[in-house]
């Protein structure tokens, strides 16, 4: 704003060669109305000047209790505008990577300072929620690394991504099966239908170094005349083809009846850990074994081949009367280290009661499945709250101050401390997968070269 000293004279000189000049400018039909600075005296108090807005503030941030809120990194994830960046607590831009495809979903930092990602192919050949079909390595300029496609019209990477001790990644991988294989399975209805595979890639070599396959370890009860047929209640350690239909209603079937979501690896006892969304569970595969041993139902350090070694989170998949059912859909089984090795952050969506769940578990020490007993988690922890409900992705994970960082998809993020108190909030439009928590002198964001 334009400040004058109060001399008349001054004054009314300038406004006449305002009013001049203003006619001129009006004589252009593209140029925008002009509207004249208030002249005012210098004594009195000019109106507000409406700021400008911060292009590098990526949402809103409420703080409830400063004192107790972590103060670190947060690497966030938009599956919205397609968006992978690194804020602070104040929401402040710290720095973006460059992608060269849609997120499909999962996109995370490695101690190099290199992304690790699941994208979207140019042309996903199998469109559902999560579609992926690429994984990638990216430097922190947007360099790409390493690039690898796995898209057909019969297979597609999807959702999650791990990286494994030895350099190789697991992704999970859809599989399309025709209706009438899906019919010779037992599958109740006359659809083609996708299912879920895990494979571990050599991203030197592009080679698929291990597979399992769910097609394997199916089991049915609708027709005595087709395969996988048997009682689903002797036998846990496999996959009731069926249970989506009969539980959910066959309206809400569209080929996709497991939609994995996640996974997650514990190099302690060579398992992975699946997240069956639509069976609201979570599914423990030995990675102990051979590729063949996978497609069987003996080997491995556990001597059940590709079965399921262990299950949890909704004992009603497999007709067990024994345990409750905690999860209502999931997403993100993080396994934990340090003092908490052992258990598992988990975000149960609460579909069907618009309200979510985090829930902290300990896992078994021996996996060790049985029938017709009580084989869900131990709860060390949990916090909900009226207003925390995503029906899709979401998850938690704990900050190096003890508090846990809640991703609320359709929302933003929550830090909580262990006595339940919410002392942070961020808000911003956009579809958030996860945020994953970086400390500020840690490895992976010292290799960003971020300015002090």
């Amino acid at each position: 704003m334009i400040r004058f000293s109060y001399f008349p004279s001054v004054t009314w000189l300038f406004m006449a060669l305002l009013f001049v000049f203003g006619l001129q400018s009006c004589s252009d039909d593209e140029a925008p109305d002009i509207i004249p600075e208030t002249i005012v005296e210098n004594d009195s108090i000019p109106e507000d000047k409406e700021e400008e807005p911060d292009l590098n503030l990526m949402g809103n941030v409420e703080v409830l209790n400063a004192d107790k809120v972590d103060d670190n990194y947060i690497l966030v994830n938009d599956a919205a505008s397609n968006r992978v960046y690194l804020m602070n607590k104040e929401a402040l831009l710290l720095h973006e990577w460059k992608l060269t495809n849609n997120i499909g979903n999962d996109v995370f930092l490695l101690p190099n300072g290199k992304l690790l990602a699941s994208l979207e192919a140019d042309e996903p050949k199998i469109i559902l929620g999560g579609k992926g079909g690429k994984l990638q390595f990216i430097a922190n300029d947007g360099t790409v690394e390493w690039n690898y496609v796995h898209s057909s019209s019969e297979e597609e990477t999807h959702h999650d991504v791990e990286l494994l001790p030895n350099g190789n990644v697991l992704a999970m991988v859809w599989k399309r099966h025709s209706a009438e294989a899906a019919t010779q399975s037992g599958f109740m209805l006359e659809a083609e239908i996708f299912v879920e595979s895990i494979i571990e890639v050599n991203p030197t070599t592009d080679e698929i170094v291990w597979e399992w396959n769910s097609w394997d370890h199916l089991i049915q009860e609708h027709d005595d005349t087709k395969d996988n047929y048997g009682l689903v209640s002797e036998h846990p350690e496999l996959i009731d083809i069926n249970y989506v239909p009969n539980s959910e209603g066959t309206a809400e079937v569209q080929g996709d009846i497991m939609h994995a979501n996640a996974i997650a690896y514990d190099e302690v006892n060579d398992v992975i850990f699946l997240s069956a969304n639509f069976y609201s569970e979570v599914w423990v595969i030995d990675h102990s074994t051979t590729t063949e041993e996978a497609a069987q139902h003996g080997g491995g350090n556990y001597g059940k081949g590709g079965d399921l070694i262990y299950r949890f989170g909704n004992p009603d998949a497999y007709q067990n009367p024994q345990g409750t059912r905690l999860f209502y859909n999931n997403h993100f089984p993080n396994l934990l280290k340090g003092e908490n090795q052992g258990k598992m952050l988990i975000f149960s969506n609460g579909k069907g009661f618009d309200q979510s769940t985090v829930y902290e578990m300990e896992l078994p020490a021996d996996y060790n499945l049985i029938t017709n007993t009580d084989n869900e988690l131990k709860v060390t922890w949990s916090f909900t709250d009226p207003d925390l409900y995503s029906a899709k992705v979401s998850g938690a994970v704990p900050l190096p101050n003890g508090n846990i960082l809640i991703t609320e998809g359709d929302f933003g993020f929550w830090e909580v401390t262990r006595d339940k108190e919410v002392v942070w909030k961020f808000n911003a439009e956009g579809f958030f997968w996860r945020g994953y928590s970086y400390s500020r002198n840690a490895p992976e964001i010292e290799q960003l070269g971020l300015p002090d």
